[in-house]
Order: C-alpha cells, then structure tokens, then sequence
C-alpha cells in the first residue's frame, strides 16, 4: 500500500469508525418500492444507514423490515425516530426530524423519547440530543455527512455568494427555469479549480462516505475522473428533475424538511400509519449483513444492500463472498436483491463464488438481472450519485 493510499484509508476509518455518518438516507425510496414489489409475505433486509428508507418499506406493510448496520450510531438514529413516532404527536415529530431542531429537544427527550432507547442509544444520545437543540446549525447539519454539507452552505455563501441564486433555484416552479437560473447563474462560479480539486480528494470523498475503493471504481470507469463525476451528477439534479419534489438536496441545501418536499414517514397519514402498529414491525441489528443472517432463524425474501459492496469490492473480497453464502443460504426461493454502486459496473459480483449444494457456484450463474427497468428507475432517481443500481432475481 502507497503512502497515500494509507493516509486515505486512515482518514476513511478516522470519520466513519465513531461517528453518525449519515443523518439521512440518501437512497430513492421511491424507486425501490417499485424494484422491490413488497407484498404481505416479505421479509426484508435493509442497511440501516439513516433509518428513513427502513420507516418508508414497512409502509408498503410487508411481513417485517430488519435494518442492519455495523455502525450502532446509525441504528440509534432509528431507534430515536422509532420512539418518536410511538411517544410523540405529529407536531412535535415533524419539528424534530422535519425541521431539524427543537427548542425542548432535551426536554423531550429525557421525557419521552429515552426510556425507549436501547443502552447504547441512551448512551448516544444522552451527549448528543444536542444536535437537536440549535436553530442555526439543523441535525441536517450534524455528523459526517451533515458536517459536509454545512462547509459547502458556508462556501457557497461566503466564497462564491451564490446563496440567492441557490435560493432561486429551490424556488423554481419548473426544469425549464431551474435550467435557466443554474446555466445563467450557478454553473461558472461554482464549478471552478478549488472544487474541482477537492472533488477528487480522498477527505473530501471520506465525508461523504466514499471509500478509495469506491473512488477507484469510478476514476476506472467514468471519463473525466470523480470530479466530472460530480459534477455531471449534480447538474442532472438541477437540471432535469424537479427540484420541488427533490427533499434529498434540499435538505442539505436548507438544512430542513418542508411538509410537501419530505420522507414519507415525515407525511401526517403516514406518521399516523406507523404508529398504528407498522413502527412495530422494524427491527434493529447491529451487526455486518454476514452476521446477522448467520444469527437468524427464518428466510429473508428482499435484500436492500445500498452501495456497501462497492467497500468490499477490492481488498475485502473474502468477506464479499462470506456475505454472498449466507444471502444464498438464508434467501426464499423468489428472493430478489436490489443495490446501487458508484461505478458504471459491478462486474465484480457475479464472480464472486458460493458453494450450493456441496457445488461452486459464481453469482453471476445465480442472478436474474432485470435490467431494464433498472435502467428506467435510474435515469428518474431524485439523489443522482450513483453511477448504476440493479435489480436481481435469485435463482431457485
């Protein structure tokens, strides 16, 4: 391993080994409802990663939703919204996880929320409701990714001073003026040589959770390397889908929810669904995808595996193929598995191998690709960082 390399790794490892990376999802749940056709029988494996996506796929009223995530802050973040969501009336929620802040969040929450709480989530957030707490500074500006997002508001507005311009953009009531208003206003001044260099920096990349493995992907795959990356993806984003419907941007663009641009269980009638009893059927893991299906008495019938196999795609491989045994062993017989990778490619599944039967097996023989409509919910995803997603069959 190079130098650099080493010091891309530790800095990797330094933001994501005691810290709350992400404070939202940052996947289209809008799409995968679609991928994944959740029926009352399923039974889901979701990363946690915010929790978001876990509160929206149990709506769709499947069996049961496990969210595993090696980062227990990561579950506690959806530990906390589980109890607001059976402690708290819909005023409240919406105040503390749609605006971010409120101004009794320790109050309410050494009164209503922790006695809910798990151990290490009571640890958690004993120290750190003040997130909560601060008008100025959101939870949508807080951990790693919400850090991030706050120095690019800060540059944004004190470097370039483009904050009305950005404001006008949010603003915008059709593509056509978004198109207008970041071509005639945004597009020269933001996308200069200092972004452009930090857009290829490992620290950079690091605070929003892409590994050197997943930099590489891209730096291989796409011309123009990870800053053009970025740059063609955003412009997507302001460009060509509608900014009003868009709560994945503007949440880091503001950060808050507003009541018609949010998650859906920030919505009233959905908020008011989980409480019923649907909140009941999400459970948390703290555990790798491997050892929590190692540890799990029944089948799973829908994998969400997010991007984490692009981590594992280099020098964990090992632990690729670990995981992929114990999807084959612990999936139903109409098993389907969706996931997302920040390269054009993930060549690098299907030759991972599995022993069926006493047999090896590459994944790729397993997998029945449906990548049409992958290609079709792609081109319409709201978040536009990635540079693929899959839908696929596991074969019987």
């Amino acid at each position: 391993m190079s130098l650099v390399d080493w010091v891309g790794n530790r800095m990797f490892n330094l933001v994501h080994r005691n810290n709350l990376v992400y404070n939202t999802c940052w996947e289209d749940p809008r799409l995968d409802r679609q991928a994944l056709q959740l029926g009352p029988d399923d039974t889901v494996l979701v990363i946690t990663s915010a929790g978001c996506n876990a509160l929206d796929y149990i709506l769709q009223e499947p069996r049961h939703v496990h969210a595993v995530d090696m980062n227990p802050r990561q579950n506690a973040l959806l530990e906390l919204k589980q109890a607001g969501i059976r402690r708290l009336d819909f005023e409240t929620f919406f105040t503390l996880f749609g605006r971010g802040h409120h101004p009794q969040a320790r109050e309410v929450y050494a009164r209503q929320l922790r006695d809910q709480l798990t151990p290490f989530g009571q640890r958690y957030w004993d120290r750190r409701i003040k997130f909560f707490t601060n008008p100025r500074r959101t939870f949508y500006f807080r951990g790693t990714s919400g850090t991030f997002a706050r120095m690019m508001n800060v540059y944004i507005k004190r470097v370039l001073r483009l904050r009305s311009q950005v404001d006008q953009l949010l603003a915008a009531r059709s593509v056509e003026q978004q198109q207008q208003i970041y071509r005639e206003t945004i597009e020269r001044k933001l996308w200069n040589r200092p972004m452009r260099f930090a857009m290829n920096r490992d620290a950079t990349l690091s605070m929003v959770g892409v590994p050197k493995a997943q930099r590489m992907q891209i730096e291989r795959q796409y011309d123009g390397r990870v800053a053009k990356f970025v740059q063609d993806c955003l412009e997507a984003v302001l460009t060509q889908i509608p900014i009003q419907e868009n709560y994945f941007w503007r949440v880091y663009i503001t950060g808050e929810y507003t009541r018609d641009c949010c998650p859906e269980y920030l919505k009233e009638e959905n908020f008011e669904r989980l409480r019923g009893g649907l909140v009941d059927r999400v459970t948390t893991h703290t555990d790798s995808v491997t050892g929590f299906l190692n540890g799990h008495d029944g089948q799973i019938s829908r994998f969400v595996l997010l991007d984490h196999m692009d981590w594992l795609s280099d020098r964990f491989f090992p632990l690729l193929e670990e995981e992929w045994q114990a999807i084959v062993e612990h999936a139903t017989d109409d098993a389907r598995i969706i996931w997302r990778s920040g390269g054009l490619r993930t060549d690098f599944v299907d030759q991972v191998r599995v022993n069926i039967g006493g047999q090896p097996r590459q994944v790729g023989e397993l997998l029945r690709y449906d990548r049409e409509l992958a290609e079709q919910l792609h081109r319409r995803c709201r978040v536009h960082t990635y540079g693929s997603f899959y839908i696929a069959d596991l074969a019987a």
